[in-house]
């Protein structure tokens, strides 16, 4: 919940300062939707918003809707019945779901080359891309970095490929690194895993699981940057397909 909470927050600093207009949406409005998409709605809907049958975001095939305050008003009412929800969070945040559910039949048509290999994007993710020196992924790697095992229910290829040659243009607030500084002014840098109102809890780069009182901390505070490499120049367009094509195939389930 705190990490919706924090979603939420975060996204709200962005629309506030723009009012939505029906059909007419921003770059900025489209991330932030995104953003609340995947703390809200992935889980069943899939990243391709395809997951559940008669629905298909991708290709605009919403059964009780058709314009986007139609769109709006479900997600505000839920569906009686249904597994559907009603959503609490303020109109301008639903209306950047719309946003992000209405550009998605744009991003359909993109697809992996068909040379991409799942065994050799493996390879690479355990071998040169060193990404399990941060992240986790079937059981194995670290766990510093978010868990890699159900990527593939989460992300769709435009979000995995950015992620690989952009890390900075979009850090999802549950996967930011904090920095504390203790009063003997030692600084830590880690990955959030809980707070409260007195406490702090990190995993730091040695996977050591720190806890700290607020009251004893001289600085807490997120880093807007994110501690993954780009691999835009490291790695060739064809390996970070295969990459992108092994992060798609985690799903949740084990594999030989």
């Amino acid at each position: 919940m705190r990490i919706i909470l924090l979603a939420l927050l975060t996204a709200g600093s962005l629309w506030a300062q723009h009012e939505l207009t029906d059909g007419k949406y921003t770059k900025t409005d489209i991330e932030i939707g995104s953003r609340l998409y995947i703390a809200n709605c992935i889980y069943c809907h899939g990243p391709d918003g395809d997951q559940i049958a008669g629905v298909d975001f991708t290709h605009a095939k919403f059964p009780r809707s058709r314009t986007d305050d139609e769109i709006v008003k479900v997600l505000q009412s839920g569906i009686p019945g249904t597994g559907m929800p009603a959503q609490t969070m303020p109109e301008p945040q639903i209306r950047t779901i719309v946003a992000f559910l209405r550009s998605l039949p744009a991003a359909a048509g993109q697809a992996l080359p068909p040379s991409a290999n799942i065994a050799r994007g493996k390879a690479l993710f355990q071998g040169k891309g060193r990404c399990t020196n941060c992240h986790r992924a079937q059981g194995m790697g670290s766990y510093y970095g978010p868990d890699m095992s159900d990527i593939g229910m989460q992300r769709r290829i435009i979000e995995l490929d950015q992620a690989l040659s952009e890390p900075n243009a979009v850090i999802l607030p549950q996967n930011r690194l904090f920095r504390v500084v203790t009063a003997e002014g030692t600084a830590i840098t880690g990955r959030l895993l809980n707070q409260d109102t007195f406490t702090v809890q990190l995993i730091d780069n040695k996977e050591r699981l720190l806890s700290y009182q607020r009251s004893e901390l001289k600085e807490f505070a997120p880093i807007n940057t994110s501690p993954m490499p780009s691999y835009k120049d490291s790695l060739t367009a064809a390996e970070r397909a295969d990459l992108v094509a092994y992060l798609l195939s985690l799903k949740g389930v084990p594999q030989p």
